[in-house]
């Protein structure tokens, strides 16, 4: 599908149960407690049954605030930015769905994206509501990520990741690194930066790993194979930082400059190209590849 395709309201629901208070009604408590959601948004969701109870029935603005209730509303967005890139399906079966995404799509919905991310545009896709990622990309991160597609077969496949049975191999485009040897290992401490979002290293018992080497010398920036054996969040744009080459692209390692909002010029030069796993349901050997190419300045 293209990024323009209207997308259906598919994404799961949001619950919450009804805590103590004074109010009258559900409309007069939904507004109190969240209070950047206008009265009349409310009152429109309530209208095209987007606040439910737990069974899924549509509820009505003036019922009766009921402390334990458990009520399901729908995140919504106004005015909700398109992301001018499409995603791409790489392979999808009963048990597994692969999709490729580009550069500034979320995976799933989080603060003022909800159905501009990849679960959303495949869910309307596919029409499969049970579609769950089992990993996750950074939303400046292109690439694979994998899903699985029913309930009954998912546990086998999240059991890769907690166990490292799977190979994630990524490229990265950052400036030379002529004094190392490579291939190296860059095992590190990460821990959560004072910065809200970003993560550092720090002295201690490393709990990171990734595997680089170099795949293209030529020029001042050279292409970087990265393999992470663990999956630390910004692993591999902390590591790279470290080492003296931070990614391109990269708003927050080594120094936080973040982009104007919907300024696409410089997409993160980082990309989930491989993936590869024995089978668990069928024992077969599944090699996925992404069909991105990273491209930076003077290499197109």
């Amino acid at each position: 599908m293209t990024p323009s395709d209207p997308i259906l309201p598919v994404v799961a629901a949001s619950r919450l149960q009804l805590p103590p208070g004074n109010w009258k009604s559900l409309l007069d408590g939904l507004c109190a407690r969240f209070a950047r959601i206008s009265r009349a948004q409310w009152q429109d969701r309530f209208a095209r049954g987007r606040v439910q109870d737990a069974q899924g029935r549509a509820l009505l603005p003036g019922q009766p605030w009921q402390v334990g209730l458990e009520i399901r509303y729908f995140r919504e967005v106004e005015d909700e930015p398109v992301i001018p890139f499409a995603e791409r399906i790489v392979h999808h079966d009963d048990h597994l769905l692969v999709a490729d995404k580009p550069h500034f799509l979320p995976v799933v919905p989080a603060g003022g994206h909800v159905q501009q991310t990849l679960l959303a545009r495949l869910m309307a896709a596919t029409g499969n509501t049970d579609l769950v990622p089992m990993h996750r990309l950074d939303r400046l991160t292109a690439g694979l990520v994998l899903f699985s597609t029913r309930p009954e077969s998912r546990d086998a496949y999240q059991r890769l990741f907690r166990e490292r049975r799977i190979a994630k191999v990524y490229e990265a485009l950052a400036p030379a690194l002529p004094g190392h040897c490579f291939p190296l290992q860059r095992r590190s401490r990460l821990q959560k930066g004072e910065r809200f979002h970003c993560m550092r290293e720090e002295q201690g018992e490393p709990n990171s790993e990734t595997l680089i080497d170099v795949l293209d010398r030529t020029g001042p920036v050279w292409r970087y194979r990265l393999q992470p054996v663990t999956g630390r969040k910004h692993q591999l744009r902390v590591h790279m930082a470290a080492l003296g080459a931070p990614i391109l692209g990269d708003d927050l390692y080594p120094a936080y400059a973040p982009e104007p909002p919907g300024d696409y010029r410089r997409p993160l030069q980082l990309l989930a190209c491989g993936l590869s796993f024995s089978d668990p349901i069928d024992g077969e050997p599944r090699r996925f590849t992404s069909s991105f190419t990273l491209r930076g300045p003077g290499l197109e």
